[in-house]
This record gives structure tokens, C-alpha cells and sequence, in this order.
């Protein structure tokens, strides 16, 4: 029997209100399917928690592995991870850490002392080549074996009790510890998957693939495509599992904020990586909410390759350093959201002052550029500055390279890469100019003093200065607080007027979050646990 009339006309007019219904966009997929996805600038170079050196590949990891301790978004202090609870001797050189009973890898294996004790010694095997070995230098002898001085890791300060309980020995007291042993390189690995892709030191082996990964962290390495995302599911095995609100978190490598702030407004995003900053007033006005201008314990900087002339002359270094107007460039390139930096350690970093340092005062730098054998810029050869190929380096390289032209008579060209290529050149000094950045690790002003300590493996300026390596060495035998804190602003005085480096702003970090993320909170050190992480309708 044919329908009647009457119900052909209700039957169309269902259709036409489905067919006007509003489709359901990823944004709003994701908080009914508790999936976050996140906007993260750059494609990973690595997942290996000892590798890394990318504040954009440690966002994935910190969802993959976990440390001893892990650190509280808010203040930046440490707070039990693998190990529930630790004893400290009264000396401050024996830490006893205490690992969780339901501490489990992905694969179901137990998480022991002895995971933590054979990924020390991975990390500080000469042969790995990790630039960040140095985090665990404060463990007795780890420097000396981490250089060739000693081969016996048995003489390092790392001692397996049983189990459950893992000694370390320090080579002198060392406050920050706790904070330290939360970075990811002091993340364990899994030495049967190490071993089944390779050795202990071999690099960029398959171990960290999708479906060859095992971690302990909250999540699981599910997917991986390069250049178009990373997924991370739910690990039921986590001890902590019952907390974790998230069934997947998906990173999406965006280079462009323009083209990230787009997808954010399509609904393809919860949180973005950045904004574009001539977007931070709009969204001031019109959608406050979306906005965050978090507080981050960052410094942009120049780095100098010291090891090529003229930059070998700390006059010329100097001089370049002086003719940075920082503020033009915290309001022409960020609009006011990051502020101009003349020091090394950025301001409320552990209870620190640092010194004057780096003001911009052209008549000097036009001196000082004379007394180098260059006055006005004459005989000055062109330099080329490195710089991240993404929506905002490019911009202060531009204004920089105004500067200098307008004021010095430098020139300068810009040489853009992908972040890869960009960091490599650093590491090698395989530049002459780069504009470089740095998230502090932990809040103490050492996590920025330290990198240029020298031979350090994230000193890319090719300076040393024994003067400054001394005062960092008596800093850390040093138990009184104000008088460490004497020391390091002697040392960072010392670095300034060397001028392997020239801070140029320090950092906030600007970001869009959708209004369904919850317990999103501010991080200083923009580390944040997912596991933590709610999303609800609001």
C-alpha cells in the first residue's frame, strides 16, 4: 500500500530537518568520545625519552613514560610518580626511592629498580650521544663515566636494593634532585624491547614505533604518521589508571599558527600549540575564554657561533647583543605577550634575581663595533641567521636584521628550516647566527646557567669560559641558598658580557583551549599531565 499524502509530507518534512542538522565537528566527537586533540607544532624527531631535546616531542612523551617523580603542573615541585615515597639522608647525597607494587610497562611486565638502573646507564653510555647525559651528572661518578674517565658502571652512584627500592648516591647535595628525576631523561626504558631492536646505545632503531613501543606512562603509542598525527590510547596497565578521564589523545604537527588557529575555529582542535599574535586582541574582545596567556619559564635568544670570525670577537658579540630593541619586538611580533628579556634566567624562577644585563643602547653597540675594527659596519662580511620556519621566528629575525642594518650597518640574511634540520645545525655548528629558544626543565636558574657550561651537550655557541665553569661548579657544592644564588649571578654576569648569546624575550605561552577542557592548568614549565585531563560539555 502506497503511504497517504499526509504521511509523504511528514516523511519530508523529517528529512529536511535531519538534512538541516548541524553536522558533529572532531572538537565535539572528541569530548563525547574523550579524545583531546592537541595542536603541536612540529613532527616529532623522536620518541625516546632519551634522545628528545624538543619541548614538542617531550608533550607526546610525557603521555608514553614516567619518571620517578613527575611534576606538579602549578608549581613546578615534584610529586611521587613511579616512586609513592623516598628517604633523603641528612647529608643530602643518599636518595632511597620506593617504587609503586602496581608500577606495570604496557606489556604487562613489572616496573623495577632495575628498569630505572639500566636506563641511567643507557643515557649515560658515551656512545648513545644524548646531549642531555648531563641531567644525571649530580649521581657520583655519572660525569666521569658519561666521558670516557671511567667504563665500570658499577662505580657509579646507582645501586639496586631489591626490586622495589632504588639507591642513588650523589656526588654532592643536590636541592633541585626530586624536580630532577621527573625530566625525561630520567625516564625508563624497557631494556627487552631496547635489545630486541639493537644495542643498548644504538639510536633511531625501530623500538619506538607504533606497536613495537612499550612505555609506562598513562597512554600508548597507537599510531603514528608523519607529518599528519600522533595517537596516544588509554593504558589500562597504568597504576594510576582508574584517574585517567582520556581514552586517546591525538597530536597534530602544525607548523603554521595561522593554519592551526583555522582548524581551531573549524572545530578540529581542543588546544592549539600557539596563536598568531595579531590574532591575541581579537580574541581578547571577542572570545576571552578560548584565550590563555599562561606564564612559561622561557628565553628566546641569538646564538652566536663563537668558533667562526667575527663572532670569535666578544666585542662584536657584544655589539650585535646591545642593538636589540627587545621591546619593539615583544609588541611588533607578539603583541605585548612576551616580555623583553636582558638577562639568562627569566624573572620568578626558583625564588632567583638575576643581574642587569643586556639592555639596548645603540651608541654603545655602534663603540664597540668600531673598536672590533669595524666602524659603521665596514668590513663586516654578510651573516646568515638560522631560524625555525614558523609563524613568529621568521618575524624576529626580520626586525633584528632591520636593527642591525639601520643602526650598525650589519647585514644579515634569514635562513628558514623545519625544526629538524634547524636543531642539527645548531648542535653541529653548522651555522653562524640562529635564533634559538629555551623551556626551563626545572625551576631553578641552573636549568638555563647550565647549557652553557663548556663542551655541555646543548651548548651550540661554541664558547667556554673556564672563569664560568668554575662558579657553576662552586654553586653546586654550595649548600646555602643565598650564597649558590650569589654565585650564579656572578656567572650569568660573566655570560652576559661574553655574549655568546643575546636573550631577546622572555616567554608566555599563548594558546586557544576549547571551553569542554577541563583541569587544563597553568604550567610554568609547560608540561602537562593528560591523565588529569577532563573533557565535559560545558
Amino acid at each position: 500500500m502506497r503511504p497517504s499524502v499526509p504521511l509523504l509530507g511528514l516523511l519530508a518534512a523529517m528529512f529536511a530537518v535531519a538534512g538541516c542538522k548541524k553536522r558533529e565537528t572532531p572538537a565535539e566527537e572528541g569530548v563525547r568520545t574523550h579524545t583531546l586533540l592537541v595542536g603541536n607544532q612540529n613532527e616529532p624527531a623522536t620518541l625516546d625519552p632519551h634522545l628528545l631535546d624538543a619541548a614538542t616531542d617531550l608533550n607526546i612523551d610525557v603521555a608514553l613514560f614516567e619518571g620517578l617523580t613527575v611534576l606538579d603542573e602549578k608549581t613546578s615541585r615534584a610529586l611521587p610518580g613511579v616512586a609513592e615515597r623516598w628517604e633523603i639522608s641528612p647529608d643530602g647525597l643518599v636518595y632511597t626511592f620506593h617504587l609503586r607494587a602496581g608500577a606495570r610497562w604496557s606489556n604487562g611486565d613489572p616496573v623495577t629498580a632495575a628498569d630505572f638502573a639500566y636506563s641511567i646507564q643507557r643515557i649515560l653510555t658515551p656512545a648513545l650521544g644524548s646531549v642531555y647525559a648531563y641531567m644525571l651528572w649530580p649521581i657520583r661518578n655519572a660525569e666521569a663515566f658519561n666521558t670516557g674517565k671511567i667504563t665500570d658502571f658499577s662505580s657509579v652512584g646507582v645501586t639496586v636494593v631489591d626490586p622495589a627500592t632504588l639507591r642513588l648516591t650523589l656526588a654532592r647535595p643536590t636541592p633541585y634532585l626530586l624536580e630532577l628525576a621527573a625530566h625525561n631523561t630520567w625516564m625508563p626504558v624497557h631494556r627487552p624491547v631496547i635489545e630486541k631492536f639493537g644495542r643498548m646505545a644504538d639510536r633511531d632503531t625501530a623500538w619506538t614505533r607504533p606497536g613495537n613501543l612499550v612505555g609506562n606512562g598513562p597512554f600508548v603509542l597507537s599510531e603514528w604518521r608523519p607529518n599528519a598525527r600522533v595517537v596516544v590510547t588509554r593504558n589500562p596497565l597504568y597504576w594510576d589508571a582508574a584517574r585517567n578521564h582520556l581514552e586517546r589523545v591525538i597530536f597534530f604537527p602544525t607548523e603554521k599558527a595561522d593554519v592551526e588557529e583555522l582548524n581551531f575555529r573549524a572545530g578540529q582542535l581542543h588546544l592549539t600549540y600557539s596563536v598568531p599574535a595579531s590574532k591575541i586582541p581579537v580574541y581578547r574582545q571577542q572570545s576571552p575564554d578560548r584565550l590563555r596567556l599562561d606564564p612559561l619559564l622561557f628565553l628566546s635568544y641569538v646564538n652566536f657561533n663563537t668558533t667562526k670570525p667575527p663572532l670569535d670577537n666578544p666585542k662584536v658579540r657584544r655589539a650585535l647583543a646591545l642593538a636589540i630593541d627587545r621591546a619593539a619586538i615583544s609588541q611588533s611580533v607578539y603583541s605585548g605577550a612576551r616580555q623583553p628579556a636582558t638577562s639568562v634566567v627569566p624573572p620568578n624562577c626558583g625564588g632567583y634575581s638575576p643581574p642587569g644585563g643586556q639592555s639596548v643602547d645603540f651608541p654603545a653597540a655602534r663603540a664597540l663595533l668600531a673598536e672590533a675594527g669595524y666602524p659603521g659596519g665596514r668590513g663586516l662580511p654578510p651573516m646568515a641567521v638560522q631560524v625555525l620556519n614558523d609563524d613568529k621566528t621568521p618575524k624576529v629575525a626580520e626586525t633584528i636584521q632591520a636593527m642591525w642594518q639601520r643602526e650598525l650597518g650589519v647585514h644579515v640574511t634569514i635562513e628558514p628550516y623545519e625544526q629538524k634540520t634547524w636543531l642539527q645545525n645548531q648542535q653541529t655548528l653548522s651555522h653562524t647566527l640562529g635564533l634559538l629558544a629555551w623551556t626551563a626543565d626545572f625551576a631553578d636558574p641552573i636549568t638555563f646557567l647550565g647549557i652553557f657550561l663548556g663542551g655541555g651537550g646543548n651548548n651550540w655557541t661554541g664558547w667556554a669560559n673556564p672563569g664560568y665553569d668554575a662558579l657553576l661548579e662552586e654553586a653546586s657544592k654550595t649548600a646555602d641558598p643565598a650564597a649558590r644564588f650569589a654565585l650564579l649571578r656572578k656567572a650569568e654576569a660573566l655570560l652576559l658580557a661574553e655574549a655568546p648569546i643575546a636573550p631577546v624575550v622572555y616567554g608566555a605561552r599563548a594558546y586557544l583551549i576549547h571551553p569542554a577542557v577541563r583541569n587544563w592548568e597553568p604550567s610554568p614549565l609547560g608540561i602537562h599531565r593528560y591523565q588529569l585531563i577532563e573533557l565535559r560539555a560545558p
